[in-house]
C-alpha cells in the first residue's frame, strides 16, 4: 500500500503511460493510496497524482494556491482522482484532457480547452469538463436551451443547433449525467394529441371559430399540462370534419366535449327550409348571390341565374376556414317539403340570406367561405422618364445698297434678304426710317436674337441698315421623372388621374333671326383630362406572378386656337404583361433623334467657297427625345404588408415637408410650414353592440 503525503512545494514531474488508450482517457491502474494532503500547494499534489495515475499532468501558470485531500481509509486510483477533481472545483479549477494530457486549468477556460467531445448517452463521470452533444427526436432544441440553462454552471455554455435539432452543453460530466435524464424525460413524443373530429349536425367552419375562441381563453381545471398551451382547431371541409391538435389528453377530451356539445341538430322538428344568415367579411354580398345562383342553375336547375329556386347540391367544395361568421335563425319549417334554396343579399348588412335545407347549406358555406376570403392587393409603382435635347444654329448675311445721285430720275439698288419678320433686313430698314432717331427705332423694331453685327448709313436726315450679320446657337434640354403609384385589388381595375380637365369644343350651333342677325349662339363642349393617367388591372397567380392589362397616358396642351380649341400632345401604352412579385419591367418607350436644316442663298453666289457666305444663310436643328416606362408591382397579402408599404410612403413624403421648410427670419413673422405628424399605430377597431357575433 502507498501512502502519498505532501508538505512542501515540489516541481511537477511527468508521467507517461506506455498502455495510453486510442481515445486518451484515464486508465485507472495500481494499489490502493491513502490520500494525506494539508495545505499543500496544487502543483505539488498534482506530481503526486500523476505519479499515482501514471498519467502526464500540465498545471497551468495560473493556477496557484494550496489545498487540502486527505482520506481515511486508502482509495482505489480512480477514487483518488475523482477526490482530486472534486477539490480542485471547489478552489475554482478543473482538469480537462487534450491529446493524451490532463491540464490544470482555472474553471472559465475550461470550456474552451476541453477536448473531450461526446455524441449519445452520457458515459463519463466526475468533475472534469468535457462537451456533449445531445441528438433530439421530439423536442424542439430550442425551446430547451432556457430550461436547462439554470441547471449549467456560469463559465460553462449550452447552444442549440436547429439545422439538425442538437444541443451542445459544454459542463462537468457529472452535472451532464443529470441534464440527460432531463432531457430524455422531455424530449418524448405527444401521445393522443392530434384527432379528427367529424361534426354531423352543423358547419365545421362556424364550430371552429367558437371552439378556437373559448380554448384559447380557458383551460380544464386541474388538468395536467393545461397551461402548457392552446389547441389548434383546423377545418376540413372536404368531410365536414375539425382536426384538433392538443398538448395532452385532457386537453383534447376537453375540446371534444365542446364540439359535441355545440354540433347538435337545429331545435325544429323539420329543419328543412330554415333561413340563415351569413355575414361576409371580404365579398361583396349583391355579387356573391349572383354568382351563387348562376352556379346552382348550372348544375341541372331549369330555371334562369336570377330565379330563386335552387337544386340540392351534390358535389363537395373544399373551402378555406374562417371566411365568413354564420348565425343561424331558425323560422319554422316551410308550408311543404322543399330540396331547393333561396339565395338573397342584403347590401346594408353586406349578409346573404339563404333559404335551404341544413345539407344544402352546408354545401353552400363550403364555397361561401372559399369565395368570402381576404383578397390579395397589388402595390403598382410607375417610373416614367423623358429626357429631351434640343440643339439650334443660325447664320447669315443680309446687305443692301442704292446707287445713284440727288437729283437723278434713277437709282439702282441692290441686296439681299433671308427671313421674315425681324430677321429680315428691309423690315428692319422700314423699321427705322420710321423715328428720328433710327438707332433707337430699330432697336425698339425688334432686333433678332443672337450675336448681330450691323452697318448703318445716313441718308440723308434718316439712318438705315446697309449690312446685317446674324450669329445663333441654342441648347435646350429637359429631364422629366414621374413617380406614380396606386393600390389595386386583385382583379379590380385601378385608375389615378394628375393632370387638368380641359374644354374641347365638340360643336356649335347659331340660329339666324328674321332681321338676318343671329340669335342665341351656343356651343357644345366636352370636357377630357389632360396629364398622367394611369389604369391598371392586376391578376395575382399562384407561382408569385402578376399579369396586368395596362393603359398609361401622358399628355398636355400644346397650343390653344380660337376656333379650334386646344391641341394636345399625346403618348399613350396599352399593353399586357406578367411580371413577378417585385420586379421592375419597361413597357415601352420612344427614343426619337431628328435633324433639320435650310439653306436660304443667292443663285451661283451662294455656292463660291468662303465669299459665298456673305450671299446665304444657313439654318439647322438636331432634337433628341428619349421616353421610356418603367412598373413593379408588389403583392400585398397581409394588412402587415400593407403598413409596411404606407408607413414607407408616409415618412417619405413627411420628410421632404422637413426639408421644405422656409427659412428664417427675422422681418415675416411666419417661419414655419405644415408638417404630417409621426406615423401611430392602428388604432384598435371598436365593434358596436349591434354587430353580429359568431
Amino acid at each position: 500500500m502507498l501512502i502519498a503525503s505532501v508538505t512542501s512545494v515540489l516541481p511537477v514531474q511527468a508521467q507517461t503511460s506506455a498502455n495510453t488508450a486510442a481515445n486518451n482517457a484515464v486508465k485507472f491502474r495500481g494499489e490502493p493510496v491513502t490520500l494525506n494532503f494539508v495545505n499543500a500547494d496544487i502543483e505539488g499534489v498534482t506530481r503526486a497524482m500523476a505519479a499515482i495515475l501514471k498519467q502526464q499532468f500540465v498545471v497551468d501558470p495560473r493556477v496557484k494556491g494550496t489545498m487540502t485531500l486527505y482520506s481515511e481509509e486508502p482509495l482505489s486510483p480512480r477514487d483518488a482522482y475523482l477526490n482530486f477533481l472534486a477539490a480542485l472545483r471547489g478552489l475554482g479549477f478543473s482538469v480537462v484532457e487534450v491529446g493524451g494530457l490532463l491540464k490544470v486549468v482555472p474553471e472559465a477556460e475550461a470550456k474552451v480547452q476541453a477536448g473531450t467531445v461526446a455524441i449519445g448517452d452520457v458515459t463519463r463521470r466526475g468533475d472534469q469538463v468535457i462537451t456533449q452533444i445531445f441528438k433530439l427526436n421530439h423536442e424542439n432544441a430550442n425551446n430547451l436551451v432556457p430550461v436547462l440553462r439554470p441547471l449549467i454552471g456560469a463559465n460553462n455554455t449550452i447552444n442549440a443547433n436547429p439545422g439538425n435539432n442538437s444541443l451542445v452543453i459544454t459542463d462537468y460530466a457529472d452535472n451532464l449525467q443529470r441534464i440527460a435524464k432531463i432531457i430524455a424525460a422531455m424530449d418524448t413524443p405527444g401521445a393522443g394529441d392530434v384527432d379528427v373530429i367529424p361534426v354531423k349536425h352543423g358547419v365545421a367552419s362556424d364550430i371552429a371559430v367558437m371552439v378556437q375562441r373559448l380554448s384559447d381563453t380557458a383551460g380544464t381545471p386541474g388538468a395536467p399540462g393545461s397551461a402548457s398551451g392552446a389547441p389548434t382547431v383546423l377545418v376540413d371541409a372536404r368531410n365536414n370534419s375539425l382536426i384538433v391538435r392538443a398538448p395532452n389528453a385532457a386537453r383534447l377530451a376537453q375540446v371534444r366535449s365542446l364540439i359535441n356539445k355545440l354540433d347538435q341538430p337545429t331545435s325544429t322538428a323539420n329543419a328543412m327550409g330554415n333561413i340563415w344568415v351569413v355575414y361576409l367579411k371580404n365579398a361583396d354580398a349583391t355579387k356573391l348571390a349572383a354568382v351563387l345562383r348562376a352556379a346552382y342553375s348550372a348544375t341541372g336547375s331549369s330555371t334562369s341565374p336570377s330565379s330563386t329556386p335552387a337544386p340540392g347540391l351534390s358535389p363537395n367544395v373544399p373551402a378555406a376556414p374562417g371566411g365568413a361568421i354564420a348565425m343561424q335563425t331558425a323560422l319554422g319549417a316551410s308550408a311543404g317539403p322543399s330540396t331547393g334554396g333561396f339565395i338573397q343579399a342584403d347590401p346594408s348588412t353586406n349578409s346573404l340570406i339563404i333559404t335551404a335545407p341544413e345539407p344544402l347549406y352546408r354545401q353552400l358555406r363550403s364555397v361561401i367561405d372559399q369565395l368570402d376570403s381576404r383578397r390579395a392587393q397589388v402595390y403598382i409603382e410607375s417610373m416614367i422618364v423623358k429626357v429631351d435635347a434640343n440643339k439650334a444654329a443660325d447664320f447669315g448675311v443680309q446687305w443692301q445698297g442704292v446707287q445713284g445721285q440727288k437729283g437723278d430720275g434713277t437709282l439702282v439698288g441692290a441686296g439681299t434678304s433671308f427671313g421674315a419678320g425681324n430677321s429680315n433686313i428691309i423690315n428692319l430698314s422700314a423699321a427705322t426710317a420710321q423715328g428720328r432717331s433710327g438707332i433707337a427705332a430699330a432697336v425698339t423694331a425688334g432686333i433678332p436674337g443672337g450675336f448681330n453685327i450691323g452697318v448703318l448709313k445716313k441718308i440723308g436726315e434718316i439712318y438705315t441698315l446697309g449690312a446685317l450679320a446674324r450669329f445663333l446657337e441654342t441648347n435646350a434640354g429637359g429631364n422629366v421623372l414621374s413617380t406614380p403609384n396606386l393600390i389595386a385589388l386583385d382583379n379590380e381595375e385601378a385608375r389615378i388621374v394628375i393632370g387638368q380637365n380641359v374644354p374641347f369644343i365638340t360643336g356649335s350651333f347659331t340660329n339666324t333671326g328674321a332681321s338676318g342677325g343671329s340669335v342665341n349662339p351656343f356651343q357644345t363642349v366636352e370636357r377630357k383630362d389632360v396629364g398622367l393617367t394611369l389604369k391598371v388591372k392586376p391578376q395575382i397567380g399562384e407561382g408569385g406572378t402578376v399579369r396586368m392589362v395596362i393603359y398609361q397616358e401622358n399628355s398636355s396642351v400644346s397650343s390653344i386656337s380660337a376656333t379650334a380649341g386646344p391641341t394636345t400632345d399625346k403618348s399613350a401604352i396599352e399593353t399586357t404583361v406578367v411580371v413577378d412579385d417585385g420586379a421592375i419591367m419597361v413597357l415601352g418607350g420612344l427614343l426619337k433623334d431628328e435633324y433639320e436644316g435650310s439653306v436660304s442663298k443667292v443663285p451661283y453666289l451662294g455656292d463660291i467657297p468662303v465669299l459665298g457666305n456673305l450671299f446665304r444663310a444657313d439654318n439647322r436643328t438636331r432634337t433628341k427625345s428619349n421616353l421610356m416606362v418603367f412598373l413593379r408591382p408588389v403583392v400585398i397579402r397581409t394588412q402587415q404588408a400593407a403598413d409596411a408599404v404606407t408607413l414607407d410612403r408616409y415618412d417619405a413624403i413627411r420628410a421632404q415637408q422637413k426639408e421644405s421648410q422656409p427659412s428664417r427670419s427675422l422681418t415675416v413673422p411666419i417661419n414655419d410650414a405644415p408638417v404630417l405628424p409621426p406615423m401611430r399605430a392602428p388604432m384598435e377597431t371598436i365593434v358596436p353592440n349591434s354587430a353580429p357575433k359568431p
